[in-house]
């Protein structure tokens, strides 16, 4: 059977993308701090393991394990050098996966999805960073992770506008007809829902929707499950009212992902620890789904027993 391009697959329904990356890591032994990304050419077996758990236990698509593989991010590191080299190892690592492991499964190959985060600075005055170059470095990990044969870009847990504004020109400039999904990061606050940087849902949609990706989103923060549904119905309000005022047919259709954590982290021995069960997080993104939201994974805390409960409470 054929694979479809992505950009029609998630417009055809229940779509699910995988869990946490570095929930996994640390479960396997990988200490706190080190370079994750790196582990693309320093550790590529144990990624490629942990992208066919989760084609395993249902998801339709990986996401690269680039997210902090940007060279401002790798920097601090020292590895600014290894922008390149890391997104096209990540990308070829998912795309083995899912050409080998998914077609088991379910006769289709997977899908991959080049995973861009934040720089992990702000942009001036308030930070150091210069737009210009702050868009180059975007654009060069994704003409990496192009290369190495991604699918579609996700651009995760941003927290400011104007960053994602510049990761999102900078990815589209590149990525040609392949879809952009874009996501940022909410705390609950006495006001509703807000970013890290005060940018409420409402100013977000509206931003990216102008930008014209394919999908809009919410991934990490802090918030617990409940939350989580509340964000999502904030999302699909604002939205419907968002596609009131957009003029064709194409544009008046915005479709919503989700990756909500395995609820709040309780600090233990000075670790974050996610309690939330498989089965509690599948509820909660049944609810998440019936509101409107097709596209649904998993960001901290989650794990493929999280997205196998969620493939069988969703996929039945």
């Amino acid at each position: 059977m054929a694979k479809i391009s992505l950009r029609e697959k998630i417009k055809q329904g229940i779509f699910l993308l995988d869990g946490a990356m570095g929930t996994q890591l640390i479960a396997r032994g990988i200490e706190l701090g080190r370079c994750y990304d790196y582990l693309n050419i320093d550790s590529p077996d144990t990624i490629l393991e942990i992208h066919q758990s989760y084609f395993q236990a249902g998801s339709d698509a990986v996401i690269t394990n680039t997210f902090g593989a940007n060279k401002f991010a790798l920097a601090r590191h020292g590895l600014a050098e290894k922008t390149t080299e890391i997104n096209i190892a990540g990308a070829r690592i998912a795309r083995q996966a899912a050409k080998w492991e998914k077609p088991v499964l379910s006769k289709v190959e997977g899908y991959v999805l080049g995973d861009i985060g934040p720089s992990g600075d702000f942009l001036k005055p308030l930070g150091s960073l210069d737009p210009v170059q702050l868009k180059d470095a975007f654009i060069a990990q994704a003409k990496a992770l192009l290369a190495g044969g991604v699918d579609g870009f996700i651009i995760e847990t941003m927290t400011a506008l104007d960053e994602i504004a510049i990761a999102i020109e900078a990815v589209k400039s590149v990525c040609g007809e392949l879809p952009v999904l874009a996501s940022m990061a909410f705390d609950k606050v006495a006001d509703g829902f807000r970013t890290m940087m005060g940018v409420d849902v409402e100013s977000a949609v509206t931003k990216m929707v102008s930008l014209g990706i394919d999908a809009v989103g919410f991934n990490c923060g802090t918030v617990s499950l409940n939350e989580y549904v509340e964000l999502a119905k904030k999302y699909v309000s604002t939205v419907k009212a968002l596609e009131k005022t957009l003029a064709t047919s194409d544009e008046r259709r915005v479709t919503i992902y989700a990756e909500p954590n395995a609820g709040k982290p309780e600090l233990i021995d000075g670790r974050a620890v996610y309690k939330v069960t498989p089965e509690d997080f599948a509820a909660a993104a049944e609810k998440i789904h019936l509101l409107g939201v097709n596209i649904i994974g998993g960001c901290c805390g989650t794990g493929p027993e999280h997205i196998k409960a969620m493939t069988r409470k969703l996929k039945s």
